[in-house]
This record gives structure tokens, sequence and C-alpha cells, in this order.
């Protein structure tokens, strides 16, 4: 289930709210969230579970959600100690609430030597049993600032990635998120991305309402289908003016269009000239070191001969991405039984829309 718009975290559910279900759907309701995360685990505990009184919390707010149509998703604090038993409490935690999805909060613990063998086992256990729900991990917001995560041993079983971005003793989330989206194409494999913003302080410092509104901007420029925010708990009671920030925010419904880069890359894999082509303005050049070509005919022409003889059954894979407005910078690696290509580097110019003219850049090694 895709994930769109505008969302919260919520860590303790008696602090939103005062817990009450009902008020909780109705403040998510006013400000047109469209998910909400809960902490449904930490480590091999249940949370916002009511021990003392065998009252589910968690279950009573999820209800709540699930039937106004906003989603419920969980998440749970993993520490790495006894990742099979992490990963089925995650498991029976996502069972008895029917989450609509689940969120793999995983720190500093994954740090340490010998921590990608523990993500692995976790998230094999995890995805083994639950196969089709989505899975996002929540980390932290820069790659090169934390090279000894596991990035990739997390994300080869997640269909998300939803990174810390917190802008903490600064004003620039724009420029933030950026850098996190550039960073984490570096990362094998990319997923599509949900950033989780600022709403929180820290000593002398909070976000503003200037900083919210530019986070939420830039995602949406940036063609990134949702964002949410920490915590439900934290803004209500003490930063009231930033929720009203992200209330106040529109955040168009239905799924936005793809960017025409993820369209270049589908139609690749898709094997589809004829899809490529239309990307293309009626005018449009391909220019690469070896020719230049313009129009409709000429390029439909040049991607038959690309994809038949040197790529059939050939795999496209993006490794980066940069770029908005009328500008795309992109790389990517190809391979099939014929060629290989270890690496395409592609300018795209934009006009309405379209391709104006794509200069690339690649070797073909003939297998």
């Amino acid at each position: 289930m895709a994930l769109n718009g505008k969302g919260f975290y919520i860590w303790q559910i008696p602090n939103c709210e005062n817990g009450d279900p009902a008020a909780i759907l109705a403040e998510a309701q006013k400000a047109n969230l469209s998910h909400a995360l809960i902490k449904v685990a930490d480590g091999i505990n249940s949370y916002n579970y009511d021990s003392d009184n065998n009252i589910d919390l968690a279950a009573r707010v999820v209800r709540k959600f699930k039937k106004n149509d906003i989603q419920a998703w969980g998440w749970q604090y993993i520490y790495g100690r006894e990742p099979k038993n992490e990963a089925n409490k995650a498991i029976q935690r996502i069972n008895e609430l029917a989450l609509d999805g689940f969120v793999v909060n995983a720190e500093v613990e994954f740090k340490q030597s010998g921590m990608d063998t523990k993500a692995r086992t976790y998230m094999s256990v995890l995805r083994s049993k639950i196969p089709q729900l989505p899975i996002a991990l929540s980390t932290y917001r820069f790659p090169s600032y934390h090279p000894q995560f596991p990035y990739s041993d997390f994300l080869t079983y997640c269909d998300l990635n939803m990174p810390q971005v917190y802008w903490q003793g600064s004003h620039n989330p724009a420029a933030q998120l950026t850098k996190s989206v550039y960073e984490f194409q570096s990362i094998s494999p990319f997923r599509p991305m949900i950033p989780t913003g600022s709403a929180y302080s820290y000593g002398s410092w909070q976000p503003t309402r200037d900083d919210i509104r530019n986070f939420l901007s830039t995602a949406k420029t940036m063609g990134l289908t949702a964002a949410n925010f920490w915590s439900w708990d934290y803004s209500r009671k003490h930063l009231p003016h930033l929720w009203d920030e992200v209330s106040d925010f529109s955040w168009a419904s239905g799924i936005p269009e793809p960017d025409i880069v993820e369209e270049y890359i589908y139609a690749l894999n898709a094997h589809d000239p004829v899809a490529l082509t239309v990307l293309y303005n009626s005018d449009g050049v391909h220019i690469n070191a070896d020719r230049s070509i313009q129009g409709h005919e000429k390029i439909l022409a040049w991607y038959n001969t690309f994809l038949n003889q040197y790529f059939p059954n050939g795999e496209f894979k993006m490794t980066g991405y940069t770029g908005v407005g009328n500008s795309r910078h992109l790389t990517w690696e190809a391979s099939s039984p014929n060629a290989e290509i270890r690496e395409a580097k592609d300018t795209f110019g934009l006009r309405d829309g379209k391709i104006a003219y794509h200069y690339s850049y690649y070797k073909i090694d003939k297998n």
C-alpha cells in the first residue's frame, strides 16, 4: 500500500490527546494526515500496551485510523541482541494489529562490528513471514556520516527508506533533504524515500514554521510521495504552532505523477522503445559521443537497436539521480547476456515536461 501525503510518528499514546483514540483521530483528520506511525514494539517487548489492565492501547488507535481511511503503520526500535526474537515480536504485533505497514527503527547499536549479520537475520525472518506488507527503514539521514551502519543489509528487504532528516541545530531542511536523497542514491539497493522531519526542540533550538514549510515543499518538489515528522507527542504538547504548520500545508490528494527519470528507467526495464520515445518532445535531440539524432522517428529506431540487439532481457538499474525543474542528471547500470554497461551518465533538459535534449555518455562492453 503506497504512502502519499503527510504523517506523524506516535511514540507514547498516553501523551497524545491524553490517550483518547477518538481525539487522536479527530486531530489527524483536521490536519489531513494520510498516515500515522505508532510504536508497537521495543526490542522483544510489546509497546503501547497497558499490561496492568491488559489493554492494547495501540490496537484502539489503529482501529480508529483504519476505519477512517488513515493508514496505520507500526514501528519497532531494534537492538540486534536477539534478532530472531525481535523479528518474531514484530510479526506478532503486525498480525494482531492488522497494520498497513511497518517501520524498522535501527540506529547506533548496528554500527558495531558484526551487526550486519544481525541485521540480515532480523530482516530475513521478518520478510519471510510478511512477504507482502510494506516495510521501511528508519535510520540516519547521511550515510557518509555513519559508514559503519549496514544500510544495504536492511534496505535489501525493505520497500521504502524513511531517513531521519533532522536538521537539529540548523534551519536548512531543504539542503539537508537534498543531501540525504543524493547520498542514498549511492547505496544499493536504492529504495523510494519518505523522509521524516523535525517537529521537536533540543535545548534552545527548535524548528521554525518556515522550516516545516520548506521541508514539505522540498519533498514535493523532489517528487517524493510523502513525508512525516517526529513526533506527535512532542509537537502537540510543546510546539503546537509547528503542528499547525503541518496541518495548514496542502499536500495534493492522489498519487503524484512519477518523475520523468523514473519513467525512463521503467521503460528501459519494460524493453519498450515506444514508451521511451514518447518521453521526448517531437523535436527532441539525443546526443552521445558517436552521433546526434533528432525527432521521434530516429529516436525510436535507435532505442529499437539499443534494446533488441544489445540488451535483450537486459536489466537496468538507476544508481544516482539529482535535479529538479527542467534539468535531470542520472547514472545507471545495465547488463544482459549480450552486453554490459557499468555506468551511464545522462543529462536531460526538459521542456513542457518532456525531454528536449538528452546528453548521454556510456560504453557498451559486448560479452
